[in-house]
């Protein structure tokens, strides 16, 4: 299957100037921000920008984010590719095949995975800024019109939050019964806010401290943590008349002891064999009606994967993050052995938008839902909120408040506007 984008250059556009920037990520570390300017033959100019964001819980399987020499090195060879770049045809593939080429390392080691996609990103703006069209529907055409469902981190621990904070790293909410995007994102802060009032009955020292995604950050158990998020979900829910339900992001591997092969829960002074790992996932999956569970076991255990689907995965959500890295090799291993239901999609991961869509295609013809992903420390960027649209991902997970977070909240709220009537909301595989 081809995007809008693959089926001609737009206006026989060519690159006309690449630059590259350091700027700041919400955690205020540095990443990388590339400018593309490009021309058509009809004297058409168009401007593409896009911004990289960076994980604190990344996969051993992920492209490197920077080289050796961290953004400096790696903007240096930005300003090289970019010189390369000037004068080649605005072609999605033969830009991102370029990119591949020209750093040489299965990992992108050499330029770093977060200037590719942020190259890779500014290509298709500027394209799609050429053709005058949004990017959703420069990439997806006509049959861009589905508008994700917003999955929000409200409740925050693990790598994202203090020591204090419990054990299990996002706690997450998914307003499966809206119509609209425009409620759906409400409603999630709504429920964030009420996270808020619910966590003092539980921690009575809870002084409002948020972790890097903007949940909060209390000092609570993973089970306590899961029944404030669970009462928020009713309580709101009844408040707007429709369902809001619970999920989580366990990122197990940050948790597996690999020497011991257990899960260590250092909060709680437990550690889980596999097969009581995936007990305590299944307990909570039906105690707390969830929706979606993310990276439930380590990130080479595909069979424990398979495990939770088989036995969950009709009335849940069972994704794989680490698990796949959004890498398509290892979404077709999940799928020979059955494992997942859902694909988390971060384009920074695999490095370019050609990959990233390959990805989304190799899911959805699975039978596997795609969800496209923020990462932790992320930056206004608002194209993964075109990604989503473009590519029919039926949810996107970018966080529930906080700037960097709304910026594709409200992005999103825009093109349910200008879709006017054509927009929707699709089906969650999670009834």
């Amino acid at each position: 299957m081809e995007t809008n984008a693959e089926k001609a250059i737009p206006l026989g556009a060519r690159v006309v100037k690449v630059v590259g920037r350091k700027i700041l990520d919400s955690r205020g570390n540095p990443t990388v921000e590339v400018d593309i300017w490009a021309k058509s033959e009809d004297g058409r100019e168009g401007f593409g920008r896009a911004a990289a964001p960076s994980g604190a819980s990344r996969g051993k399987h992920e492209v490197v984010a920077f080289p050796e020499g961290g953004v400096e090195e790696s903007l240096a060879m930005v300003e090289e590719l970019g010189k390369k770049l000037v004068g080649t045809e605005l072609d999605q593939k033969s830009i991102d095949r370029f990119c591949w080429e020209f750093d040489g390392t299965p990992d992108l080691h050499r330029v770093g995975g977060n200037a590719v996609v942020a190259i890779s990103m500014a290509a298709a703006k500027a394209a799609a800024n050429v053709s005058n069209l949004p990017l959703y529907r420069y990439l997806g055409g006509e049959n861009a019109v589905r508008l994700p469902y917003p999955l929000g981190n409200v409740l925050g621990g693990g790598a994202h939050a203090g020591a204090s904070a419990p054990d299990i790293q996002e706690f997450l909410v998914l307003p499966v019964g809206a119509k609209r995007i425009v409620e759906a994102v409400f409603a999630n802060a709504r429920v964030h806010r009420r996270v808020k009032e619910l966590i003092p009955a539980k921690d009575k020292n809870f002084t409002g401290g948020k972790g890097d995604e903007g949940a909060w950050a209390p000092n609570l158990g993973n089970r306590d943590a899961l029944e404030v998020v669970s009462e928020a979900c009713e309580d709101v829910s009844d408040e707007i008349g429709f369902e809001v339900r619970p999920a989580l992001d366990v990122a197990a591997s940050s948790l597996f002891d690999g020497s011991e092969g257990k899960y260590v829960y250092d909060r709680e002074g437990k550690r889980l064999d596999t097969g009581e790992q995936v007990e305590f996932i299944l307990d909570l999956v039906d105690s707390y009606k969830l929706a979606y569970v993310e990276d439930p076991v380590q990130e080479e255990d595909f069979d424990s994967f398979a495990e939770l689907t088989r036995k969950v995965g009709d009335r849940c959500l069972i994704c794989g993050d680490d698990l796949f890295v959004t890498n398509p090799e290892r979404i077709r291993k999940g799928i020979e052995v059955g494992a997942a239901n859902a694909v988390l999609i971060k384009p920074n991961q695999i490095g370019t938008l050609t990959d990233t869509f390959e990805a989304v295609n190799l899911s959805k013809g699975s039978n596997r839902v795609p969800v496209m992903s923020h990462r932790s420390g992320e930056t206004p960027d608002e194209t993964i909120a075109h990604l989503a649209v473009g590519y029919g991902c039926p949810i996107i997970k970018t966080g529930a408040v906080g700037g960097e977070r709304i910026a594709k909240l409200n992005e999103l709220i825009r093109i349910e506007e200008e879709l006017g009537d054509r927009g929707r909301m699709g089906e969650i595989w999670c009834k």
